[in-house]
């Protein structure tokens, strides 16, 4: 969304709440002005359809999830805590672009601990889940897909599709629900997971099946 700059004068006290407000939301004073005249107006701004994603998504999370205060207005991240010993925590984190191309946002996934043998685990848990959405875009026919796994935090590329904002809060979510499913079955029988993959496999693919004839958020056309 085009930018330009504009002289105007205000009131100092205006501007001091103005700056006092942009603080606590974790914004500038010219982007909550920005917003502020825009909402007067019935502009559109990237705010707002951050906002209506978000608020989508939030309507149609699992409960398992915690959804967390957040000061910008871009971020969002969830939490949950795994069905293992010390219940460690595990961190989703969606962060949308102000301006998106043909990626919509990223999507970070870690987990909170010190230990060596969780973060392994973690770390095989999503080697097997990129090799199978790897599987599943490129039977879609791309091959260009943007996954990244570090020690403990697995990253992945949201991509946009031509949607209105409620429903890619609904893809998003329907994403998040089903991976959740799969990680807390990994790490709930480790030794086991061999057994359950087969039938998570399908879920998997019911949901992408899902969202790629309703939306194109998570899934290449």
């Amino acid at each position: 969304m085009k930018k330009s700059v504009y002289s105007i004068v205000l009131m100092d006290d205006v501007i001091k709440e103005v700056d006092r407000q942009a603080y606590l939301m974790g914004t500038s004073r010219s982007n909550l002005i920005n917003q502020i005249l825009a909402e007067h107006l019935s502009c559109v701004t990237p705010e707002m359809r951050m906002r209506e994603i978000f608020d989508s998504l939030s309507d149609m999370i699992g409960s398992s999830f915690r959804i967390q205060q957040q000061r910008s207005a871009s971020l969002m991240t969830l939490k949950t805590a795994l069905d293992y010993k010390y219940r460690p925590t595990l961190s989703y984190k969606v962060e949308l672009e102000r301006a998106p191309d043909d990626r919509m946002g990223t999507l970070r996934v870690q987990i909170r601990t010190q230990s060596e043998p969780l973060i392994e685990l973690f770390n095989s848990f999503f080697v097997y889940r990129i090799k199978l959405e790897k599987r599943l875009l490129e039977a879609r026919g791309r091959t260009d897909t943007e996954f990244t796994l570090t020690s403990g935090c697995f990253t992945r590329k949201l991509l946009k599709g031509g949607i209105t904002d409620d429903k890619a809060g609904e893809a998003i979510s329907q994403y998040l629900n089903q991976l959740n499913r799969a990680v807390q079955t990994y790490f709930s029988a480790p030794q086991q997971f061999a057994d359950y993959a087969p039938t998570l496999k399908r879920s998997t693919r019911l949901c992408w099946s899902t969202l790629y004839y309703r939306v194109s958020v998570l899934v290449y056309k």
